[in-house]
């Protein structure tokens, strides 16, 4: 049972920072035209706010050793609200692949060692229902403006066929904001965006102490699909 109840922990956390689940305005010039970078986050937030749907997967290279936590998760993220997908949390040195599925204001898992579904409680955890943080107000779109002390990187070409300019965008997000999503959060938080110039969030690094008492870390989350639509039940 104890270990059940870590999965289950470190499992919400992860849920948050994936579901976190995932952008407007156009410019063709390579130098990312007229727009600041506050205009560019704020049209990206706003592509992701409208968007019915997108796919979205988060890693990092770098979980603190001991540390129970998410490794990489992948799945996809409505605005019904819902969330669907996998997560691989490590406990003890040990991955677990968790199946999740939260819809209709419950979180319900499949763990390890156990057969079917169980609906858990996040708020035990400390943390939301995931599905809300595609919310505009407390999901992850909500990191977009509260960033601060922005700056604008080179513009690149690149996806299919290179036919997009990308922009990276980097600036710090309070630990404040960011225990929205994952409430073991501490300090403030070094963000890197990277910003299509058609407005779509494409992947988004953030780096800090999301583990208490832990060194900083990376994740990566990364936004594809926008406009996709997927009826996601309860199991």
């Amino acid at each position: 049972m104890l270990i059940h109840r870590r999965l289950s922990a470190a499992l919400v956390a992860g849920v948050l920072v994936l579901s976190i689940a995932a952008c407007g305005g156009s410019d063709d010039s390579e130098d990312g035209g007229d727009r600041t970078p506050e205009e560019a986050l704020a049209a990206a937030k706003q592509t992701l706010d409208d968007t019915s749907g997108v796919e979205l997967t988060l890693s990092t290279d770098d979980l603190p050793e001991g540390v129970t936590g998410v490794e990489k998760a992948a799945g996809v993220g409505t605005h019904a609200p819902a969330f669907e997908g996998k997560i691989t949390v490590v406990l003890s040195g040990q991955a677990f692949e968790v199946p999740v599925v939260a819809v209709d204001e419950k979180v319900y898992v499949q763990l390890p060692l156990t057969t079917g579904w169980q609906d858990i409680d996040p708020a035990e955890y400390g943390a939301p229902d995931p599905a809300r943080l595609m919310s505009p107000d407390a999901g992850f779109s909500s990191l977009l403006d509260a960033t601060t002390d922005l700056e604008a990187g080179e513009s690149v070409r690149g996806g299919e066929d290179n036919k997009e300019i990308l922009t990276e965008y980097t600036g710090t997000v309070s630990g404040d904001v960011v225990k929205n999503i994952i409430p073991t959060a501490t300090g403030d938080f070094d963000a890197t965006y990277t910003i299509t110039d058609d407005g779509e969030l494409r992947s988004a690094d953030l780096t800090g102490v999301f583990y208490e008492d832990s060194d900083p870390m990376t994740y990566t989350v990364t936004f594809d699909g926008y406009g996709t639509e997927k009826d996601i039940t309860a199991p």
